[in-house]
């Protein structure tokens, strides 16, 4: 099973490019939305990596999946799938980062503050949305990914709604805490790591270092950066091959 885990105010439509590509090729794979986005109900805060792998142990546990579980994490999504390795012990094929966010961003300067920001920027959105504000906005930000047909129109809708403003703000408010919890030791080096990044290497050298972190840790590495994508449209059309790339080679560096 391959277990699509979304970014920050991200939602299960946001893979609907990177399943389709993944099913053409026999390949079992989930998404789902979070606590509190998407169609999924709030749960208890707070929102943290933990409370949230919690969720997706006990989802896993409701499908009745036993098998090795295959982890692919876009953007913030990257943090919750690295806890889920180093904190559960269901057998796991590897992990796919999708232009992810690793614990080490802190140290970058202005990281902090930047994240910080970014929180309080989804407070502000999470209270405009109750009145409707997010309607327009998300014409215009809301399909970033260039998601096709149905997938781009939920992905419009979930864009607007006020509860999952209200949960992605509760999420990032605790990146922190996460980050941390994701940073306290190292990946295990003997499991198969795919690191696919977005964007040109020029002015984003100290990022993209953080970002292939991972895969050169591991004994199963592979790096691949798209510099024509970006963060959002990595995930579509255009892109998404990337990521199938990633997921191929975790899957051959399993089987040996």
């Amino acid at each position: 099973m391959i277990v699509c885990e979304h970014g920050a105010f991200g939602c299960a439509s946001d893979w609907a490019v990177v399943q389709e590509k993944l099913a053409a090729r026999g390949l079992r794979s989930l998404a789902y939305d979070r606590a509190g986005l998407g169609h999924s109900d709030a749960g208890p805060e707070p929102r943290d990596g933990r409370s949230i792998n919690d969720d997706l142990d006990a989802l896993l546990g409701a499908l009745r999946e036993t098998g090795p579980i295959l982890l692919v994490g876009h953007s913030m999504g990257g943090l919750m799938v690295r806890l889920f390795a180093l904190e559960r012990d269901r057998p796991l094929a590897g992990l796919v980062l999708v232009d992810a966010v690793t614990p080490d961003v802190f140290s970058l300067p202005g990281g902090p503050s930047a994240i910080r920001g970014f929180g309080r920027v989804l407070q502000v959105v999470s209270h405009g949305a109750r009145f409707g504000l997010m309607v327009p906005v998300s014409f215009i930000s809301g399909n970033l990914i260039g998601l096709p047909g149905a997938a781009g129109a939920e992905k419009r809708r979930i864009h607007a709604s006020a509860s999952h403003a209200h949960g992605a703000a509760a999420e990032v408010t605790q990146w922190p805490r996460t980050s941390e919890m994701a940073g306290a030791v190292e990946l295990p080096p003997d499991l198969p790591v795919a690191v696919v990044t977005a964007g040109p290497h020029r002015g984003r050298a100290a990022l993209k270092a953080l970002q292939e972190k991972p895969a050169n840790h591991s004994r199963a590495g592979f790096i691949e950066h798209v510099p024509p994508s970006s963060h959002a449209n990595l995930l579509g059309p255009r892109y998404a091959d990337a990521i199938v790339r990633g997921v191929d080679h975790v899957l051959q560096a399993g089987s040996r």
